[in-house]
């Protein structure tokens, strides 16, 4: 491997590593929102209150991790931009709405010095989503554990 292909390799995986850092961040304060959030909501007695008002808590948490999705996916999307594999906004977008959620169309491709920056989004969607998953998975725990005492031993 020449040392030109290394480079072609090297700047796109370390541009992308860059923006996984920036999704991380995004996501680290979608979850310190809910746990603030739902910490609120136990000291106020109404966390496992009642099953409306959990599932409006449960809805806003949801709420919390899709808008932290649609922010990383413009994240994504102003890199593509940046990198000039798109001229619109919109455009780079949807591309980086299919990459990140792994749906994976291709219909629209990048140059193939862009291109592994693709994979990485689609990596990084899919552990993204994971740690929403997590993120309201705990939160019903804890509205189930607070609201029923035969389920907490």
């Amino acid at each position: 491997m020449t040392q030109n292909q290394q480079f072609a390799i090297l700047f796109p995986l370390l541009v992308g590593v860059g923006a996984v850092a920036c999704t991380i961040f995004v996501h680290a304060l979608a979850l310190a929102a809910t746990i603030n959030f739902v910490r609120h909501e136990r000291r106020l007695g109404r966390a496992g209150a009642g099953a409306v008002i959990d599932l409006a808590i449960v809805a806003l948490v949801i709420s919390f991790a899709f808008v932290a999705h649609l922010i990383e996916i413009a994240l994504w999307a102003v890199l593509l931009v940046i990198c000039g594999e798109f001229q619109e906004f919109g455009s780079a977008y949807y591309h980086s709405a299919v990459n990140y959620t792994t749906l994976g169309y291709g219909d629209l491709l990048m140059t193939p010095s862009w291109r592994l920056l693709g994979p990485l989004e689609a990596t990084n969607g899919a552990l993204m989503f994971g740690v929403s998953a997590a993120m309201v998975f705990a939160v019903i725990q804890r509205l189930v554990l607070t609201r029923f005492e035969d389920l907490r031993s």
